[in-house]
């Protein structure tokens, strides 16, 4: 719930001014701000300056109620704003909602935040809220993700700064679930502009990719450069803490040395991903290495629909042909954690009784005989142009040669890749999801329920009537006791049925040049820029 986060005391020129900061972990900076660093001593930030972050991928789509990936969403996060969001300490704190409490089990009250304006001038308020969530679950519209909020009944405007969203049946991960990228505002203007452009025959989000999201957030949209790099400009009318720097230039540079060289060199300030073994370079130099565990999964997911991969056998023995540990130490330097089912540990469903397929060559041959493969087949594996998913491949192509099956890889330009595992177009595929909101229901919900088949998540195009039903149950059940024992006899049976290799939950690893301080990335790989500052 939204709270009066405290009061700070900033002298300018012998006036003293008590600035308040309702639901935010901020306050607003002055021109010169002193700020302690980690190691204690005293470093004085200056606004300004153009930060420069460079990283492997570009944004696929920018209008957020249609974004799926990471890249995008990353971006995203410091142009746009929802109700609530999660700050650093993994706590859910008010955003453009200063409050809520639930009126009953099926009605959440918000009061909104006043005085907040988009980028374009138009008003934040309650209308904007229902407009905003209207859209997202139109059908016309398809969002991907429209599963998180398909709880909603109806969004109520009481007055021009409360909103009641009654839903369905009690929802337990309501509020989590708005921490979610797609559950952010953009301007009531660009929602009925990107309507006009849908009915002059262009495809939904459309407009909003062209002319770049307009939101409330402490970065405005500046320009997109496809495969190049996206600019976004201060908001200097921003309603909260304003950023410290002028602008953030977002480079896509795939190559991992070039960006490596990049930070080397002050071209750039922050690089995401380093790759593991770059990690001991990055740390002899004046520059440092942020390292943050996410709650992400990595996996190797069939396509189910497609022989062999319908049958059981043939996903539990391929599944015995991965070695998490060699993967962890081989390929990630020993960043991360073996996933023994579907979520990671910071993630509410979790369970460490659970019991993974594990690594056994002679069960996983014995398997692929009983299911008439003794002679093993050909497949291919996709991957894109991460680094490590193509090297899990590689080893992944070892293993499987082991059992006389033939994998050719296939490396895919990024939002193609996409697109044509959304379609159902792979065997094999190498991916990973984050998970922004913390509960399991998004996550097992997005990847094994039936009605999320393709491009909303459940790429491995998995569909069971039990498990769909379990996962019905669970999202409806607000007894957290009971909660957690559906989650864990969703998890026993995922296991056992192995639409997909739960292979590891990675840790984040940026590269932080030493001219700047304050930059965090979140446990789903989100950049977070507001209290980045240049102190050099």
């Amino acid at each position: 719930m939204g709270k009066l986060k405290g009061l700070l005391f900033l002298v300018l020129m012998l006036l003293s001014i008590i600035l308040v900061a309702c639901n935010s972990d901020d306050v607003e900076n002055s021109e010169v701000n002193t700020d302690a660093n980690t190691s204690g001593e005293q470093t004085e930030a200056v606004t300004g300056g153009d930060l420069v972050l460079a990283t492997l991928s570009d944004a696929a789509n920018l209008d957020p109620h249609l974004s799926t990936d990471v890249p995008s969403a990353s971006v995203l996060s410091n142009i746009t704003e929802g109700l609530v969001k999660k700050n650093q300490n993994d706590e859910i704190v008010g955003s453009l909602a200063e409050s809520w409490e639930a009126i009953d089990d099926v009605t959440w009250e918000f009061k909104l935040v006043e005085g907040v304006k988009f980028h374009d001038g138009e008003d934040f308020n309650a209308e904007v809220v229902k407009k905003n969530f209207e859209r997202l679950l139109d059908p016309e519209i398809a969002a991907p993700r429209a599963f998180l909020f398909e709880s909603i009944k109806e969004v109520e405007v009481v007055d021009e700064y409360v909103v009641r969203i009654h839903t369905h049946y009690p929802f337990a991960p309501l509020i989590n679930h708005l921490n979610h990228p797609v559950g952010v505002m953009i301007s009531p203007a660009q929602i009925d502009a990107d309507y006009e452009s849908m009915a002059a025959g262009n495809s939904p989000g459309q407009l909003v990719n062209m002319e770049g999201p307009v939101g409330t957030g402490f970065m405005k949209f500046d320009y997109w450069t496809a495969g190049a790099e996206i600019k976004l400009v201060n908001n200097t009318e921003y309603w909260g803490q304003k950023a410290f720097v002028d602008s953030v230039t977002i480079k896509v540079i795939p190559e991992s040395a070039t960006r490596v060289a990049e930070l080397e060199t002050g071209n750039a300030h922050i690089i995401e991903p380093i790759q593991p073994n770059e990690v001991a370079l990055v740390e002899s130099s004046p520059n440092s290495v942020d390292v943050a565990p996410g709650s992400s999964l990595s996996y190797v997911g069939f396509n189910v629909e497609k022989e062999p991969f319908n049958d059981v056998r043939v996903r539990q023995a391929i599944s015995m042909l991965v070695d998490q540990q060699m993967i962890i130490d081989g390929i990630y330097d020993g960043f991360g954690e073996a996933a023994i089912g579907p979520l990671a540990p910071n993630v509410f469903g979790y369970d460490s009784t659970l019991q993974p397929l594990t690594y056994n060559l002679e069960k996983a041959q014995q398997l692929l005989t009983e299911a008439g493969f003794a002679d093993g087949f050909k497949t291919t594996i996709w991957t894109n142009d991460n680094p490590q998913r193509q090297n899990i491949a590689i080893m992944l192509q070892e293993e499987l040669r082991k059992v006389n099956i033939d994998a050719a890889i296939e490396v895919v330009e990024w939002g193609a890749y996409l697109a044509k595992t959304g379609a159902g177009e792979h065997d094999m595929f190498i991916l990973g999801l984050s998970n922004p909101v913390g509960d399991a229901d998004y996550f097992l919900t997005q990847l094994f329920h039936s009605k999320n088949k393709g491009d909303p998540g459940n790429r491995t195009f998995y569909e069971n009537a039990e498990i769909d039903s379990l996962l019905d149950q669970a999202r409806e059940e607000i007894d957290t006791t009971k909660r957690l024992a559906l989650y864990k006899e969703l998890q026993e049976r995922l296991i056992e049925e192995a639409p997909m290799v739960y292979v590891h939950h990675q840790a984040y690893l940026s590269g932080v040049s030493e001219q700047i301080e304050g930059y965090w990335i979140n446990d789903s790989g989100h950049h977070k820029l507001q209290n980045v500052k240049f102190v050099k």
